[in-house]
Order: C-alpha cells, then structure tokens, then sequence
C-alpha cells in the first residue's frame, strides 16, 4: 500500500482462492466517510459467499462486519448514528446494511432487515462499482450516507467489541422478536458466535437458566470458563445423540425451555429443537441465513405444545446501536476477547480454513 492506494481481499471467482489487490484510496463521499478498517471480522456467511452459495455480484471486496478509525470525514458529517461528536481518528463500528426506506417491506410493513433493495457492504457492493472499497476485509473501506456508524465507547476494547460484531447485532433484532423474559429456562442450540451471543444476551435479559447445546467440547469448555451459560451439553460430539438431547431436557427440570434459539445453521436441529421447548414454550430460529436445504419435521410438536415460531433475519443499524451500547456490560461480565482469534489481512485463506474446520470459534483479519 502507498499513501494513495489500499489493500483489499477480493472474491473474484466463486471456488477460487481469494485474492489481495490494491485500489486507489477513495476520498469520504457527501454525508460520508472513510474509516480505516483495523478489524475485519470473518463470519460463516464469507464461507457461503466464497463457494457461491449465494448469488452475489464479483468481484467483490469481501467483509461485513468491521472495526476501524475515521479517516476522512465529509464536510457536512460532524456527529455518528447517535448524535455524538466524531472526529478523525476516533473508533467506530457500522452497520453492514442501508436500507432503502422506500419498498413494501421498509414503508409499509416496517420491516427494515427485509428491505429488497438492501445494500450490504463486503455482500452485495461490487469492487467494479462507483465505490469499490465496500467490504471490511481492506485497509480501507468508504461507507456512503445512510450508513449507520457508531463511536465505540471509552474503554470498550477492540477485540471485544468483534468477538460478536455480526452475532451481537443479529440476536439484538432476534430478541426483540422474541424477548427473554426474567426467570425463563433458554436453551441455546450452537456454540458459534451466534450461539455465544445468544446466551450471553439471555444472562443479562435475566434469565435464569441458560444451557448451551453445542460442540465441539472445547468450545463449551471455553464457554463454561467465560460464565456463558449455566449448563453445556456437547450435542456435536456424542456417541448417542438422543441421549445428548435427552439430557438437555432433563437439565430444563423435564419439562423443557420456556424458549429454546436455534443458533446453528443445521437444518436437523431445527426437528430437535422444538421438542426442546415446554409446552406453551417458545421457538426462536436465528441460525438458518442461509438455504442448506429441507429438514423433516413433527407438526404434531408445534401443536401439541402450543408453540410460538419465530424467525429472525438479520439486524438493522438500531441493532447495532444497541449492541454497541450493551459492550460495556457484555465485557465486564464475559472475557469476550478470548474468543477471538486474529489474522493479517495477506492470511485470510488460513482464517476462512480454521473456520471453516472449527479450529477458530471467531476469525478476524487484522489491517
């Protein structure tokens, strides 16, 4: 990188390695800016997109989730999202979507997340665009007007901030669907990102019992030395997995949760989790973003036990908003950095690896 360009990983070709190209460094575009992207967090969905699971435009500079300082603001931008003052060299984080405002979904339903003209930084931006540094995995990235940016808090520490900077704001929009009311038994299906923001939110929501169905052992083993959930049951790894699933019930007192989030992305998890759920019980499904195709399963289990399913798709900057203003909180109760394992930008092929193979529960490339 010279003074005038910045380093980028980019999807060219869908199957193909990823490759690191320099761009000339863009000027903060009207009620804009250019951040400096220290942080570029790699999350299940960049494995999707690099295998061509989803249709997306190429190239394009990966990244949806980031941490960076403000490099260059644009003359009419002085405050954040928030309304704080923000200046050159302060931190921040940004929402990886903008809205359009004007669809069915935004104006009439009020559904931002399901806006069909979202855009998505480092998803559906293409480096061939007017704006090519639009993804996180770069030196640089230009977000445009509309974007939801925030200031980190004082104090807040970096790697904490990205242990879960997509899962934190995903369960912040989940739980607003389907809150965790004080004193409720939740069980977790997953131990990724998601799975880890969904228990950690559901301890300070107030619930009483949290148990984390997941796997590998280590993970839940690193979960149990954080304080993240109460009880860990490896699923995953068990020589029987009924059995497995059997004790997870059982640890619900045999009667199963009063809400049971499945953080996953296996479409079979989705069969056993609603007879996790006690009757009258609740049935959050985060984990799906992504079509892995059909699962059998018991209708009879909904009626029965008089279930509530609720889905949950993405987050919107006010998620972000709030996740960011729950750091604090999240990371004085929960070492959230020990999550994170870091990687230079030029190393991106080992982090998509050891995510890939599990060896990473939170790969993030560092710029």
């Amino acid at each position: 990188m010279t003074d005038r360009t910045s380093r980028a990983v980019v999807l060219e070709r869908f199957g193909a390695p990823l490759a690191l190209r320099e761009f000339p460094l863009p000027t903060a575009p009207p009620g804009g800016m250019v951040v400096a992207s220290r942080y570029g967090g790699v999350c299940g969905t960049d494995l999707h997109l690099g295998q061509g699971h989803l249709d997306v435009p190429l190239p394009l500079v990966l990244g949806h989730e980031g941490l960076g300082t403000v490099h260059e603001l644009a003359d009419d931008v002085r405050l954040d999202s928030q309304g704080t003052p923000l200046a050159v060299g302060d931190t921040v984080m940004w929402a990886s979507s903008i809205a359009c405002g004007s669809c069915v979904p935004c104006a009439t339903h009020l559904e931002p997340t399901l806006c069909e003209r979202r855009r998505t930084y480092g998803v559906n931006r293409p480096a061939t665009g007017p704006a090519p540094l639009a993804g996180s995995w770069a030196e640089h990235i230009e977000l445009a007007p509309g974007t939801t940016v925030i200031r980190l808090p004082d104090g807040v520490d970096a790697r904490t901030a990205m242990s879960l900077a997509c899962a934190g704001p995903t369960m912040a929009h989940a739980f607003e669907r389907r809150p965790v009311r004080l004193g409720e038994t939740v069980v977790v299906q997953g131990s990724g990102p998601v799975g880890l923001a969904a228990a950690a939110m559901a301890h300070l929501a107030g619930a009483r019992r949290v148990i984390v169905a997941g796997g590998p052992a280590g993970r839940l083993r690193l979960a149990a030395e954080l304080g993240i959930g109460t009880d860990h049951v490896d699923v995953v790894g068990a020589a029987d997995q009924e059995s497995a699933l059997a004790e997870v019930l059982d640890r619900t007192g045999g009667r199963g949760a009063d809400l049971v989030v499945e953080c996953t992305g296996v479409p079979a998890a989705v069969g056993q989790g609603l007879g996790l759920a006690r009757r009258g019980g609740s049935y959050l499904v985060v984990g799906q973003y992504t079509d892995s195709g059909d699962a059998l399963i018991n209708p009879h289990q909904i009626v029965h036990r008089q279930l509530d399913v609720v889905g949950s798709w993405a987050f919107t900057g006010a998620h972000l908003a709030r996740y960011v203003a729950l750091l604090p909180d999240l990371g004085a109760r929960f070492e959230l950095g020990r999550l994170v394992t870091t990687y230079p930008l030029g190393d991106c092929a080992s982090a998509l690896r050891d995510v890939a193979d599990g060896t990473a529960l939170k790969a993030v490339l560092v710029s």
